[in-house]
């Protein structure tokens, strides 16, 4: 593998025995998914087929939806499958080789959390510190901790150019905001794709994250505050 290319991997073993390898290559740098798309993608990938209401782009400009055109080969990894089939799952990455047994929405929500950030969507492009360290199969504490954090080391290095800094994570809550009407209209399209269930049940696990992280800023991430106890304490140095 290149050096200048990042490697996550997904080994997928299914109900019927089959196995699939799916790898997903970000350029080293820049973050971006260099995996290529479906040559001849399907209508669903238009831009303008169920257009997010927030989505800035042109049809002009771009006549595909850049994240729907890459998650078309992840759509037909999950033609035949239901939500709670379970398969096995391995993913490789760069630091590591996490490995389960779980259901295919619970897989296919993972792939998909790796694919949209780096797909060139203007509204996900922030969440590529986290495809860099993609953690898989994460569970919702452990998305809000870590998207939380990362906006909060991004704020760091915005204040440090800019002077400006969003300690209150505003910026991250309007972020997932604009995650959550973007998963909406993608649903849409991927009912228009398939018949099964279980790539819309998985976009549907990632949408709770979208919606459930605006509330726990809300609620000052206080369930993560006894995590952060001994910061707390006066007496430190």
């Amino acid at each position: 593998m290149p050096m200048d290319v990042l490697r996550f991997q997904y080994r997928f073993r299914f109900p019927d025995g089959r196995e699939t390898i799916y790898p997903v290559d970000l350029d080293a740098r820049s973050l971006d998914l260099i995996n290529t798309p479906a040559a001849d993608p399907p209508d669903w990938v238009r831009l303008d087929y169920h257009q997010c209401p927030i989505c800035p782009l042109e049809v002009s400009h771009s006549p595909l939806c850049p994240a729907a055109h890459h998650l078309v080969d992840l759509i037909g990894l999950c033609r035949g499958l239901m939500s709670y089939d379970e398969v096995y799952v391995e993913v490789t990455t760069p630091e590591r080789t996490v490995s389960k047994s779980t259901t295919a929405q619970r897989a296919m929500s993972s792939l998909m959390g790796l694919i949209i950030p780096t797909s060139g969507c203007p509204h996900t492009r922030y969440f590529k510190p986290m495809a860099r360290f993609h953690l898989p199969l994460a569970s919702e504490e452990e998305t809000i901790y870590r998207a939380s954090s990362m906006y909060l080391l991004a704020q760091y290095f915005v204040g440090a150019k800019m002077g400006k800094p969003d300690g209150a994570l505003a910026g991250l809550k309007k972020m997932y905001e604009n995650i959550h009407a973007m998963n909406l209209a993608m649903t849409e399209r991927f009912r228009a794709a398939m018949k099964e269930d279980s790539a819309v049940n998985a976009l549907i696990l990632l949408d709770l994250f979208a919606k459930s992280l605006p509330y726990a800023i809300e609620d000052s991430l206080e369930e993560l505050r006894f995590l952060f106890d001994p910061y707390l304490d006066p007496g430190l140095p």
